[in-house]
């Protein structure tokens, strides 16, 4: 319960990603990653985020989709799948944009593996 409980919590965080990064970047966005960003920044950037917003959304499917496999084994395998998918992508974002990408991205993804296979 524990387990699938972390790959909804993931699941409903890159739901959040995409939406952030497809559908308000220039509003929410501009308030949500605050610092040095200049000018018309959002503006400028915005297909970019979309492009990743529609990655994210496709793993928040991905893991939302797992929860409708009925074989166990092929759901855990599903699951294992997407979340290693957001782990690497956690660590990747950890080391070339900002620390704040693995903690928030990678570690709930990692404590969900975890308890996934420890059941």
């Amino acid at each position: 319960m524990i387990a699938k409980t972390l790959v909804a919590i993931v699941a409903i965080q890159h739901l959040f990603f995409m939406w952030l990064e497809m559908f308000a970047w220039e509003t929410v966005g501009r308030k949500f990653f605050k610092g040095n960003r200049q000018g018309d920044f959002f503006r400028q950037t915005k297909s970019i985020a979309a492009n990743q917003g529609l990655y994210n959304g496709f793993l928040a499917a991905g893991l939302i989709w797992s929860f409708l496999i009925s074989d166990s084994l092929w759901q855990i395998n599903v699951m294992t799948f997407f979340l290693g998918c957001v782990v690497v992508a956690g660590i990747f974002g950890g080391y070339s944009v900002s620390r704040k990408i693995f903690l928030v991205q990678a570690i709930p993804a990692m404590l969900a593996l975890i308890f996934l296979h420890l059941l």
